[in-house]
């Protein structure tokens, strides 16, 4: 079982289109809306070095920015 967490921001648009996809793909992921929560993005400012979203952990290893190809390799080993 894959385990995806996509990090976001209410007015992303990239963050929209990622969820998008994963969504259009039945792909089962975990929001967390990093404006909601300020440390929650400091965490991934110290685990990525990045302090853009959407930002996503699949299966422990992090994918900066709209990135479905990366993704889609993490998913499918």
């Amino acid at each position: 079982m894959n385990s995806i967490t996509v990090y976001t921001t209410t007015r992303c648009p990239y963050c929209t289109m990622l969820k998008n996809f994963l969504l259009d793909q039945n792909i089962p992921f975990k929001e967390i809306n990093v404006e909601q929560n300020p440390h929650l993005m400091e965490k991934l400012v110290r685990m990525t070095g990045q302090m853009g979203v959407p930002q996503s952990e699949v299966n422990g290893k992090w994918i900066v920015g709209y990135d479905p190809n990366s993704i889609m390799r993490e998913i499918k080993g």
